[in-house]
């Protein structure tokens, strides 16, 4: 993570995620008040600043590309507050004859990690302060739309600066694009992935003849 991700300060403790979900403490990468990386850990699910009640966040785990300069819920900290979110792969459900669905592993042909767009906010309206962050979507790439009409904004290594940096708004919104589907793959796993009390390795094992 260090070496991929260049943050500076001394790592938090954390354990890999197999299912992450909405109100988890999860990385993300962010600058510091120094301008340099950290990473850091954040819960899912953003409350804007302005909100009177927690539970907002139930309903910002993610933020549309094509308003997110513009929602309420984001458009503080889209010129602001972006990070990065670390991830080896994310699930998706694809619907089959008969009602029933199958889920699926999507992330790179390689295995390696990527980072998704994120934006981060922090809420000091409770007894205490909480940082959160939320997963920008965008149209799906051709991969990805044979499972859903939306997938998460994965962005190019050689934007990860500017993304975290910039001050150009039209230069940020360009990236919010789908990656290209020829660098990503998908495979069945179990579907023991939709209850969120399990998060163990096998649940990103593929499911051999599916």
């Amino acid at each position: 993570m260090r070496r991929l991700f260049r943050f500076v300060n001394p790592a938090p403790d954390f354990p890999p995620r197999y299912n992450a979900a909405p109100t988890d403490k999860l990385p993300v990468v962010r600058l510091d008040r120094e301008g340099n990386r950290e990473l850091a850990l954040l819960r899912w699910g953003l409350i804007p600043f302005w909100a009177k009640d927690e539970k907002v966040g139930f309903s910002s785990i993610n933020a549309r590309a094509e308003t997110v300069a513009t929602a309420p819920a984001f458009r503080e900290a889209f010129p602001r507050r972006r990070c990065l979110v670390p991830a080896t792969g994310f699930y998706e459900w694809k619907k089959l004859p008969g009602g029933s669905k199958q889920p699926y592993n999507i992330g790179m042909r390689d295995g390696s990690s990527f980072a998704m767009a994120g934006l981060w906010e922090r809420w000091t309206k409770g007894p205490e302060p909480i940082e959160s962050f939320t997963i920008i979507t965008g149209p799906p790439n051709s991969l990805a739309a044979e499972l859903h009409d939306r997938m998460p904004v994965i962005l190019e290594p050689d934007h990860w600066d500017a993304w975290l940096s910039s001050k150009d708004m039209g230069e940020v919104q360009k990236m919010l694009q789908p990656f290209p589907a020829q660098l990503m793959r998908a495979y069945p796993v179990s579907a023991k992935v939709g209850n969120v009390k399990n998060d163990a390795p096998d649940l990103i094992e593929p499911i051999i003849g599916r």
